[in-house]
């Protein structure tokens, strides 16, 4: 999982230009795909043909990653920029950045902004342009796209740090998943959505074509940071299963067999109840007729900061957990 980990992290994937990545994870689900196709929207379904071709099960996580979008570039050469999707505007200060054409720069506030009112839209990009037409003829211009760049830090023991966790993370547990489990209890979708940090977009249409019977999202989730209040869930203490968040309550018939299998698996597991935010499991829950959906969620660190952190204890058990529900899928009563 970690060269998958290093892989994915490396990537440029703002919203809306996740092609690259996408094609990255075609290549690698190639060998065991029973059929792969990128939709218009531009998300990635890779199928798996299961024992039982009568039900469908869709696992969704998202290529995107939070970045920054050009707003206009001044006569000296400075590089305006806003936020595409949701920008802690002071974690991203001061750090490097790469446009999608490979130009390097740095991101750092508008000069005399204190950090109390610091916001996206108040971030300039500095690649060492003397002025506006330097600046252009390096490819910069308005709607272009930027993100901090790729960072993968081991820390102490088997913690990790690394920005755009949030979501190739979730992509990496399904990604292990589609490659390692033996033949699927159902027809099995594996999407790489796109668009999810600005509206969980596109786990909608993709989960209007597959119209699936079960559903489960692959997602980062805010673990134990330091200091503030009780934590939603822990790093080290296994797999969350997640309860609700703001946009879903999930299915218990879900929650209790991602519970059963963990516990005849030995997997280790936690519960997770977020009271803000929301993942591709509302989108696929609430999709044509409907579904029953639920996530399971990697505990991390600094979620939408550079340095997002996590445990690759946690992230072994979130992959056993799905290689187990893919292949025994919902208990038979």
């Amino acid at each position: 999982m970690l060269n998958l980990m290093k892989q994915f992290t490396s990537a440029f994937s703002v919203t809306g230009w996740e092609r690259p990545l996408a094609g990255l994870i075609q290549q690698t689900l190639a060998p065991v795909a029973d059929e792969s196709f990128i939709d218009p929207l531009g998300n990635l379904l890779v199928l798996r043909k299961g024992k039982d071709s009568s039900r469908k099960l869709m696992i969704a996580s998202h290529m995107d990653e939070i970045g920054f979008v050009v707003t206009s570039v001044d006569e000296s050469g400075f590089i305006h920029v806003s936020n595409v999707g949701g920008i802690h505007a002071v974690a991203s200060s001061f750090h490097r950045v790469r446009f999608r054409n490979g130009v390097i720069g740095v991101i750092v506030p508008e000069s005399g902004v204190k950090a109390a009112d610091l916001n996206a839209n108040k971030l300039v990009v500095d690649i060492g342009a003397s002025d506006r037409k330097s600046a252009e003829k390096r490819g910069i211009r308005v709607g272009e796209l930027c993100a901090v760049m790729p960072m993968l830090q081991r820390l102490s023991g088997s913690r990790y740090a690394a920005k755009a966790f949030d979501d190739r993370i979730g992509c990496v547990v399904s990604a292990y998943a589609a490659l390692h489990a033996d033949t699927p209890a159902y027809d099995t979708w594996f999407v790489f959505t796109v668009q999810e940090e600005v509206g969980c977009r596109g786990a909608k249409p993709a989960a209007f074509r597959i119209s699936p019977d079960y559903a489960l999202a692959l997602d980062v989730t805010t673990a134990d940071e330091c200091g503030g209040k009780a934590p939603v869930t822990r790093l080290g203490d296994g797999a969350a299963i997640k309860i609700k968040d703001s946009s879903v309550l999930c299915a218990p018939e879900i929650v209790d067999r991602l519970t059963e299998l963990a516990k005849a698996r030995k997997v280790k597991y936690q519960y997770e109840v977020l009271t803000a935010g929301g993942t591709d499991t509302s989108s696929m829950q609430m999709a044509g007729i409907g579904c029953i959906a639920g996530c399971i969620s990697i505990p991390t660190r600094y979620i939408h900061s550079p340095v997002e952190t996590l445990d690759m204890k946690d992230l072994k058990a979130c992959a056993d957990l799905l290689t187990a529900f893919v292949e025994e899928g919902i208990s038979e009563t």
